[in-house]
Parts: C-alpha cells; sequence; structure tokens
C-alpha cells in the first residue's frame, strides 16, 4: 500500500477531519518509511440499488503526501513535513523544498535549507545561493551549512566555487557583529543569538567546502583572529591548512579550553614545527584543562618532531592522575619511537587495565621492534580478548617472517572476537594462505567473523572467492544483524559486476532497510543500466518501535530524563524527543529490557567520546535491527548524546557521549540527548567501565 515515488497528482489532506495530531502521525510514518506518500487505497467497487442505480460514491480518503503537508496552513505542519522530506532523501523533495525557502514564516524556510542539505541535491544549490541573502541570519546560516554539505559530497565539487565566496562574506559579516564579539571563549549556549549561530554555521560550511582563503578573510584581521569564540578556532583548525598556524600559535595561548585545544589539533594536523615548544609546555602544565593536554600530546604525536619525545617521556614516568591522559602519553611515545620511554612503556604492558596494555604493546613494538618478539617470549597470554587482539594488530606491522607463525596461532585464539584481527593481519603481511583461510571462514558463526573474511576475501580475490561470497550470503539472510550480508556484498562487489549484480539485486528486497540501501548503491556504481533503484528499495521494511499516532510521538508533554549509572557515578541526559521522537523511543524500549544493564563503555576517545550500548564489547553488536537517522539541527556540544552509526541509518543500541564540541558530526549523526548532570563522570570513563543500570523517568514514575 505504500509507494517510493513522487507524487504527480497528490489528493488533499487538508480536510475539515484531518487532525493536526494526525498529520504528525502521516509525517512520522512517511519519515519512517522513507517514502514521499501513501498510494491511496484501490476505489471499492461500485454496488448498484436496489432499484438499479449505482449507489452514491464514498468522498476520496485523504492520502498522506508530503508535498502538500510541506503547503499546510500550519506553519508547524509544514515545518515538520519540510524535515520529513530531508530526511526521507529523495530527489523529488527538491522542489516543495525549494519552494518552502520563500514561505513566509522564517522558522520553514530554516528548516527548508537544512533539509536540502540533507539530501545533497547539487540542483538545489542555486535557491540556496539566494537563500544567502535571506532577512533571517537563522535562514542564512542553514543555506550555508547545505551549500558546505552538497559541496561535501562527491558530486557536489563546483559547488565550492559558486558558492564560497558569499558564504565567506555572510561568515566576515556576523564575525563582527556584537552578537559574536560579546561571547565567552568556551560558551556553549544553544541556540545562541541568531547572527552568532549564521557566524558558526557558515564557518563550519567553509571548512567542508575547504575553502581556506575565505575563511581567513572572515576569521582573521591583521593577523589576529576577529574572535575567540571556539567555533573561529575549530575552523580554522580543521581545515587543515598551513597558513592559518600563526593565528593558530596565538589561539594556543588564548583564553578558554576548547580555543587552545581546537588550535592544538590543528598545528598538529599540519605539521607546525614552530608550534612544538608551546605545545611542550601545554602537555606538561598540569593547571592546564585537561583537553587541552590531551590535545597537546597529540598535536605532538602527529607533528613527530624528536624534540618532543625526552620530555613527554619524563612526563610520562611522573605520577599522573589521569588514566586517559596516561594513555595518549604511551600513544605519543610509539608514534615519536622514543628511547626515553621505553622502560615506562614496558613496565606498563603488565598494567592491570586492559587498554593501557593493549597501547603500551603497540608503543612497544614501535619503538623497537627487533626486541620486542622477544619481550613478547618472556610474557604469559594476556587475560584478556582485547589486548590479544591488539597484539595481533601489532604483530602485522613487523617483518612477516618474525610474525606470521604467531599470527597463524591466534586463529585457535578461545574468543572469536579475536579472529577479525587475525584476519586483517594475514592480509597485511601477505600470508600465502590467507585467501585460504578466509574462505574457510566464511563458514564460521560468528557474523563478525564471516564480515572480516569477507572483506579480506574482497581485497584478496582467491579463485572461487565469488561464488563462496554468494553462498555466505545466502547463510548470512537468516542473521539478524547486517554486519555479514553488508561485507558479504561489499566484498562481491570487489569482483566486478558479472559477478556481483545478480545478488545486489537481490539485496533491495532485503528485511534491512541499511541493507538496502548499501545494495542501491553498489548497483549505481557496476550497473550504469540500474534505473529507479530508489524507489525499488522503498518502501522501507519493518514494523516501527511504536505506534505513529501514539502521543508521546506526536506531541510528547515531558522530555524524559535517562540515568546511567556506573562505577564513577551518574549521568543524567535528556532525551531530545521533539527532535529525535523515534530515536528516544528506541532507546526507552532497550533500557525498558534492561539493555544496557552490564554493557561496557567499549570506546573511549579522550577529548572526544564515550561509547556503549554494543552487547558483544567490540562495536560490532547491536539490537539485530537497525533503526532510521533522525537527523536534526542540534549541534554536537560537550555532552551531546548521539546514535553510532556505520554508515547511513545503521543505528541501532549503541551511543556515544561527546568530551568536547564536534561539529563535524553535525547534521551526519543524530542528536537524541544532552547531559544535564555527571559531565564530570563523563570525563572520568575508562575503556571497560561498565554502565551497572539504566532507569528512565517519564515525566511521572521512575523506570
Amino acid at each position: 500500500m505504500i509507494a517510493a515515488g513522487c507524487a504527480s497528482a497528490p489528493v488533499a489532506v487538508n480536510g475539515p477531519t484531518t487532525t493536526f495530531a494526525q498529520k504528525m502521525a502521516w509525517i512520522l510514518q512517511l519519515e519512517d518509511r522513507r517514502v514521499i506518500r501513501l498510494e491511496p487505497p484501490a476505489p471499492p467497487p461500485v454496488v448498484p440499488s436496489r432499484k438499479g442505480r449505482a449507489a452514491p460514491a464514498a468522498p476520496a480518503a485523504a492520502v498522506p503526501d508530503l508535498t502538500t503537508l510541506a503547503a499546510d496552513p500550519e506553519a508547524r505542519v509544514r515545518r515538520r513535513a519540510a524535515m520529513a522530506l530531508g530526511r526521507v532523501g529523495l530527489a523529488a523533495g527538491v522542489p516543495p523544498l525549494t519552494t518552502a525557502l520563500a514561505d513566509a514564516d522564517p522558522d520553514v524556510r530554516e528548516i527548508a535549507a537544512f533539509a536540502l542539505g540533507l539530501i545533497g541535491e547539487p540542483s538545489a544549490a542555486a535557491a540556496l545561493v539566494t537563500a544567502l541573502a535571506d532577512a533571517s541570519p537563522l535562514v542564512r546560516g542553514r543555506a550555508a551549512e547545505a551549500l558546505g554539505l552538497i559541496g561535501s559530497q562527491p558530486n557536489g565539487q563546483d559547488i565550492a566555487s559558486r558558492a564560497a565566496a558569499p558564504i565567506g562574506r555572510l561568515t566576515a559579516e556576523f564575525a563582527r557583529s556584537a552578537a559574536v564579539r560579546g561571547l565567552a571563549a568556551d560558551d556553549q549556549t544553544w541556540p545562541a543569538a541568531p547572527e552568532a549561530e549564521a557566524f558558526r554555521l557558515g564557518a563550519y560550511a567553509l571548512v567542508r567546502l575547504h575553502a581556506y582563503d575565505p575563511l581567513a578573510a572572515a576569521l582573521v584581521d591583521g593577523g589576529r583572529p576577529v574572535t575567540s569564540w571556539w567555533p573561529a578556532a575549530y575552523a580554522l583548525g580543521r581545515i587543515a591548512d598551513p597558513r592559518a598556524a600563526p593565528v593558530l600559535l596565538q589561539m594556543l595561548q588564548g583564553p578558554g579550553t576548547f580555543p587552545p585545544a581546537f588550535a592544538a589539533r590543528g598545528l598538529g594536523v599540519v605539521k607546525a614545527r614552530d608550534a612544538v615548544a608551546p605545545l611542550t609546555a601545554l602537555a606538561g602544565r598540569a593547571e592546564a584543562p585537561l583537553e587541552v593536554r590531551i590535545a597537546a600530546v597529540r598535536a605532538l604525536a602527529a607533528i613527530g618532531d624528536a624534540s618532543a619525545a625526552p620530555p613527554l617521556a619524563r612526563l610520562l614516568g611522573e605520577a599522573i592522575v589521569d588514566p586517559n591522559l596516561r594513555l595518549e602519553l604511551v600513544a605519543a611515545a610509539g608514534a615519536l619511537r622514543s628511547a626515553d620511554a621505553l622502560g615506562v612503556v614496558q613496565d606498563l604492558m603488565s598494567d592491570p587495565w586492559p587498554t593501557l596494555r593493549a597501547a603500551a604493546l603497540r608503543a612497544a613494538a614501535a619503538i623497537d621492534p627487533e626486541n620486542f618478539v622477544l619481550v613478547l617470549a618472556g610474557m604469559d597470554a594476556d587475560p584478556q580478548w582485547t589486548v590479544r587482539a591488539a597484539l595481533v594488530d601489532v604483530l602485522a606491522t613487523l617483518p612477516a617472517p618474525t610474525a606470521l607463525d604467531r599470527v597463524r596461532s591466534m586463529l585457535k585464539d578461545d574468543d572469536r572476537r579475536v579472529l577479525p584481527a587475525v584476519l586483517a593481519a594475514l592480509v597485511r603481511l601477505k600470508a600465502p594462505d590467507a585467501g585460504t583461510v578466509a574462505l574457510a571462514q566464511l563458514k564460521e558463526p560468528d557474523f563478525a567473523v564471516r564480515a572480516a573474511a569477507a572483506h579480506a576475501v574482497g581485497e584478496l580475490k582467491p579463485a572461487g572467492g565469488a561464488a563462496a561470497l554468494r553462498a555466505a550470503y545466502t547463510l548470512a539472510l537468516g542473521d539478524a544483524a547486517i554486519d555479514a550480508r553488508a561485507s558479504l556484498l561489499a566484498a562481491l562487489a570487489e569482483y566486478g559486476a558479472a559477478e556481483a549484480v545478480p545478488t545486489l539485486h537481490e539485496a533491495l528486497a532485503d528485511k534491512d532497510w541499511a541493507l538496502r540501501r548499501q545494495a542501491a548503491a553498489a548497483l549505481r556504481r557496476l550497473d550504469p543500466a540500474a534505473t529507479d533503484l530508489a524507489a525499488a528499495i522503498r518502501p522501507a521494511p519493518g514494523a516501527p518501535s511504536r505506534p505513529y499516532d501514539q502521543p508521546g510521538l506526536i506531541a510528547p508533554v515531558t522530555s524524559p530524563h535517562v540515568f546511567l549509572e556506573t562505577a564513577k557515578g551518574t549521568i543524567e541526559f535528556e532525551l531530545a524527543v521533539l527532535d529525535a521522537p523515534q530515536t528516544a523511543a528506541n532507546f526507552i524500549a532497550l533500557a525498558a529490557r534492561g539493555f544496557y544493564n552490564g554493557l561496557a563503555f567499549h570506546r573511549v576517545v579522550a577529548d572526544f567520546v564515550v561509547q556503549a550500548g554494543d552487547p558483544r564489547g567490540d562495536g560490532e553488536g547491536g539490537p539485530g535491527y537497525t533503526i532510521r537517522d533522525e537527523l536534526n539541527e542540534r549541534p554536537f556540544l560537550r555532552g551531546t548524546v548521539g546514535m553510532a552509526l556505520s554508515g547511513p541509518d545503521t543505528g541501532g543500541s549503541q551511543f556515544f557521549i561527546t568530551h568536547s564540541p564536534q561539529p563535524h558530526l553535525d547534521a551526519r549523526y543524530a542528536v537524541f540527548g544532552q547531559v544535564v548532570h555527571g559531565l564530570e563522570v563523563v570525563d572520568r570513563i575508562q575503556q571497560g567501565d561498565v554502565i551497572d543500570r539504566v532507569r528512565v523517568w517519564d515525566g511521572t514514575v521512575m523506570r
């Protein structure tokens, strides 16, 4: 009953009986099914009356259609329909959204611009460039953001040349506004004043367009930054242009926490050797914010100047309170090949924390590869599988004659989560039997091992590999998780169209929407004759986690709060039920059945994110299904909760919390919450720490 195409003659939905709640439910349904309209049911047969005359025809039923809803009399409906058109992602959404850019309501225009960026069609560029002159600063900022999103895609190369200059002028205009000049360096108020929002969105867009000259013209005056607000440091550091180094050096010594941290990162990316001395001083300054020290250590590792090795080695040998800083110092010692740090690093190979042991293994091998295997010979096998997997990664960096026998022996590891690392190591070491081993592992019960084996087969292309991949794909149709099927399709595509196209066409009807998307993308590359793929994969399969007309989805009266209880303390975050209703509902449903209780934070990257929600603990696990992305305008600030992904629409149970602002994630990952208490707990979390219990307060009851 649901069709994917665009509406040619939409049926009006604004009859007197169509309530606001019904319209919202329709929008949720269309968005979730990734279609623009629902096909009307077939009309009932005409039944003659007793007098031989046809009975009066029933009035036509209203047909849910986003193009019609985007022209609804109510601005709030138009706004929500515009967002849905962006999330559906069809090119047919561009015309109604372009029309919406002229809406009388600035909120509708703002979302229309954002939604055009989500669709990513270059055909929207002209209208968005015009919107850069809108009367509303927020609309101008969102138009810039959309142009940045479109221009960063492979088919958007000419967008930069058309849009960079006007976006640069917009950014310069607002950079010098009182709204921006009055902001403190670390201010994270959201939403900020419209002029400040437009400034940050314009700066981020120029980064995505790799347009350094207009960015520098907007943010630098007389060799000095025009503002100390952190988005300026982020943009100048993220654009990765060596010409920004002098200004970044000034920001490194400037006010706040976020600007110096972003400046340090940028200096590391461009390998600014003039920054080694001040970065070394910052890394060793005990009173400096932890984020800045970590960023400085990471930057020194990236620059690779040997002069930084001795002071960092001394710092590593001191009593460092924060374990995540110690972890960064070990990684830096390895990157710098620091002989001064070797003794401390080798001692840390027996540290109680598995993550630190793994990092020490990597560093010791990098510093002294010739003697590394001898050191290993005197050690017992590590009891933690993550450390054994890290050891395999390290062995893959050594000469094949030295490492191959030990790597092969680990094919028999008791924990199958080690096998993906073993397969990758055999490929990297060019083991003669790597293809044979990978083919054999395509029959492994563990889906993650089969996924890794498929990747190896696709890279090596052993004889008979395509047939084996097809057989494994048939086996994987019974998997709840998509990982094996996704890797098998990608590997099969490496064998070329003749081998892959039939299976890819079969995958267009997969039970999981994310895999359908992947199959369609592969067919576009391999089979130019394939047409109407967008319609072929729609509607997205599966039942909603909650009915689309449930009041908690369409008109929530409270914002539920989540309490993550850990040994380090409790993290409380508020769910963004208006901006990501389905994602929030999915999280609540998982929490209600105790899914998260006992799971570890399997990924922690200092000054970036902590991540949890994987029942396997290796980053490959999930709930056995995927949910649709609900990308929204909320930015990734410190303490923002986002849905982890391995590709578009692959969310499920894994989530992350940011340590600091991460604008490169904006409009690419769904924000569904914000920490309101316990940020200091987030900072203390180490990889391997466990979520003891998750409770949700829904405004009335704590569950």
